[in-house]
């Protein structure tokens, strides 16, 4: 018998919300299923299960907030025969001291209560929502509304009398544009910087590429090709980026209790705007077997999911170095922070007609300047240096990276 507990979604995170299962005492689950759905700082994130087995008992209930490592459920082994579960006062005993109080006291309505729909969402039943200083009173459908829009409700509540309802919450969305506050997301990420600036020991490299050759190719590849199967710049970008990590794995790693470890999978973290702002940086997961259609299409689906708050435990905590582009916002040049325990970030500017000197004559050229900040910990700026070369060189015959 194991346990199936809170996953650690990243150095930042302490705790998260157990939102929803998505399955049931008695189902049968495997490797790499989706079983549960936890909201942290980041979002809304889809949590995999990594064995194959049966779930024998679900320890804590939906809307419960948890600490990092919190058994969550019990999974047993397709090859153990059901056995006595642990007695209750056990089972309550081993996860007290890392669940919070649940996010509503409201207790789980029964099934057919469940079945009646109200024809307004304002005449939902009240709920109370609870912290270590206030009680608010809050509809179902106003508390999901507020989470979306980071409004904290007990401000709220000081502010209004009475249950707080869907309409109570357009008057706070004029106030929170005003005067926006830090939100959880922005809070993890500065947590997770502070981080880096005082642990890691940052080294930084750039190098100008002649960006010519590959979006003459791309754009000839396109030509040829129907709209919803063209590659765009970026996936082209991160194909480069992986084929030349093949050839300099050390920047593909982590640094863990002062050892620098490799990773054979070679998951870059691609860092995505939100449409409500803030910056999330998931992985692609095993971008080494990817041709580059494959990359293409596995980029779009990760910016779909991303921006629904659809995304996998995995592809929170398996990024093995990040990759950042804001050459679209203008800008030439990215010194980004290194996100630990990763050992690198990459940079990749603005491509723009520059002046290039080539064979004893200057013409001019598209040009992008990238950019590596590397852990001198685990790398020195040599190791850096071949790989921003090798980044060239790769960019240079970009009809091998099909």
């Amino acid at each position: 018998m194991s346990e199936f507990k809170m996953p650690s979604l990243g150095a930042d995170m302490e705790s998260a919300v157990l939102m929803e299962w998505r399955i049931k005492e008695g189902d049968t689950v495997t490797k790499g299923q989706v079983i549960a759905e936890v909201e942290t700082s980041k979002g809304v994130i889809e949590i995999e299960v990594f064995e194959d087995g049966t779930v024998e008992k679900i320890l804590v209930q939906e809307e419960t907030e948890c600490a990092v490592g919190t058994p969550l459920a019990l999974i047993r082994s397709k090859s153990e025969e059901p056995e006595e579960l642990p007695e209750k006062e056990f089972i309550s005993s081993k996860i007290e001291s890392s669940i919070s109080q649940p996010k509503t006291d409201t207790p789980m309505q029964e099934p057919e209560q469940a079945a009646i729909k109200p024809t307004r969402e304002e005449e939902l039943p009240v709920q109370e929502e609870s912290s270590s200083e206030t009680r608010v009173k809050v509809s179902p459908a106003a508390r999901k509304k507020a989470q979306e829009m980071g409004i904290d409700l007990s401000v709220l509540a000081s502010r209004s009398e009475g249950a707080i309802q869907l309409k109570n919450l357009e008057t706070s969305v004029a106030a929170k544009e005003k005067a926006p506050l830090l939100s959880g997301m922005r809070q993890a990420i500065a947590k997770a910087m502070s981080r880096s600036n005082t642990e890691i020991p940052h080294y930084y490299l750039s190098i100008p590429i002649n960006m010519t050759p590959a979006l003459t190719w791309l754009g000839e590849l396109n030509a040829k090709r129907s709209i919803d199967k063209r590659i765009l710049p970026a996936a082209l970008l991160i194909r480069a980026v992986v084929r030349a990590l093949e050839e300099v794995p050390e920047l593909n790693g982590y640094w863990q209790n002062y050892n620098h470890l490799l990773s054979k999978s070679i998951n870059p973290g691609i860092a995505i705007a939100l449409r409500k702002g803030g910056l999330i940086t998931p992985a692609l997961l095993n971008t080494q077997e990817m041709s580059l259609d494959q990359t293409m299409q596995a980029l779009d689906d990760l910016i779909t999911r991303t921006r629904a708050n659809k995304l996998r435990s995995s592809e929170m905590t398996q990024q093995t170095i990040t990759i950042t582009n804001l050459g679209d916002l203008g800008v030439e040049r990215v010194y980004g922070v290194i996100y630990p325990p990763q050992v690198a970030i990459i940079g990749l500017g603005r491509i723009t007609d520059s002046p290039w000197a080539e064979n004893d004559a200057l013409s001019v050229r598209k040009v992008m300047q990238a950019t590596l900040a590397g852990d001198h910990r685990a790398t020195d700026g040599r190791t850096g240096a071949l790989f921003l070369d090798t980044l060239n060189q790769i960019l240079q015959k970009p009809e091998e990276l099909l």
